[in-house]
């Protein structure tokens, strides 16, 4: 599995329902942060930035984003310099330019921003703006990790579990991917479940591997999806349940891509395959009728060099 974007920055997001009378107070805030930062007040103008970043009671605007971002990233405003380099990573309201990213983001990140040492380990990973480089990726990825950013420790295992820049090791890899599971990370919460399957790093344990395969599944996770209806389907961890399997097989089928699609599609049609009519109608009803119980904590897999 590809290491991860480490970008997660908070998405403050306006709900359409919201009345006149609760925009007004968020209308009258902008108003007063706009006027700080045109005084020069670095973190009102970060905090503008980001107004516009995120369309927080204004429509969404990357390039005032980036505007008010360099005010305050050139006052010196760790924040500001991290989103800076991000927007300018991802060519939202500047001209995609890596060379300029990697400057801020690597300010931001020697003086300790975690979002901007994920981001410049993911920059080093991929050899954008700099030459691919695995150990100051893991350099990166550790600093951040160090300060709890969960995709930065899932990077990082992800690394050890390769030996990417760091002597290939499994305990390590597990190590960093239990605690980006343990924060709710949907991607090393299927990693963890591997590495119990296959005792990897770890001690084989059926058990464990359904736990941290549903926590994912749960949420979405489509790989995490398709490996527990396959635990269901042949009784490992969890009792052997055909309607269980078909049902989790059928979700991943219908939320992936490429070769996961085609796989879980043809695990499920095998398992319906030894079902009745009518468990299989079950179990389709049971995918209808399945909700995700909490928002999946994964971020899109970077351009590969």
């Amino acid at each position: 599995m590809r290491p991860y974007s480490a970008l997660l920055f908070a998405i403050f997001v306006w709900l359409s329902g919201c009345n006149s009378q609760s925009k007004a107070p968020a209308l009258e805030t902008n108003r007063v942060l706009q006027a700080q930062a045109e005084s020069g007040n670095a973190d009102a103008q970060y905090s503008l930035g980001r107004t516009y970043q995120n369309g927080e009671g204004a429509t969404q605007d990357y390039l005032e984003a980036a505007k008010w971002y360099r005010k305050a990233a050139e006052q010196g405003n760790l924040l500001a310099q991290s989103n800076l380099g991000y927007l300018y990573h991802d060519g939202l309201g500047v001209p995609q330019d890596f060379g300029e990213a990697l400057k801020w983001s690597r300010t931001a990140a020697e003086h300790g921003e975690v979002l901007a040492q994920a981001e410049l380990g993911l920059m080093y990973y991929n050899g954008q703006g700099v030459t691919q480089d695995y150990a100051e990726a893991v350099k990166w990825f550790r600093k951040a990790a160090e300060q709890g950013n969960d995709a930065a420790q899932f990077n990082l295992g992800h690394m050890y579990q390769k030996g990417q820049g760091v002597t290939q090791n499994f305990v390590e890899a597990v190590k960093w991917f239990r605690k980006a599971a343990d924060a709710g990370h949907a991607d090393a919460q299927t990693n963890l479940g591997l590495a119990y399957n296959n005792g990897q790093g770890t001690a084989q344990d059926y058990f464990e591997s359904v736990r941290w395969w549903r926590k994912a599944a749960d949420t979405g996770h489509a790989a995490a999806q398709s490996m527990l209806g396959l635990m269901y389907e042949y009784g490992r961890g969890v009792p052997k349940d055909y309607v269980q399997a078909h049902m989790w097989l059928n979700l991943a089928a219908s939320q992936a891509s490429g070769n996961l699609q085609q796989d879980a599609s043809r695990d499920r049609d095998a398992v319906a395959a030894r079902m009745t009519r009518q468990q299989i109608e079950e179990a389709q009803r049971l995918a209808l009728e399945w909700k995700p119980q909490l928002k999946s904590r994964t971020t899109a897999p970077p351009a590969q060099p």
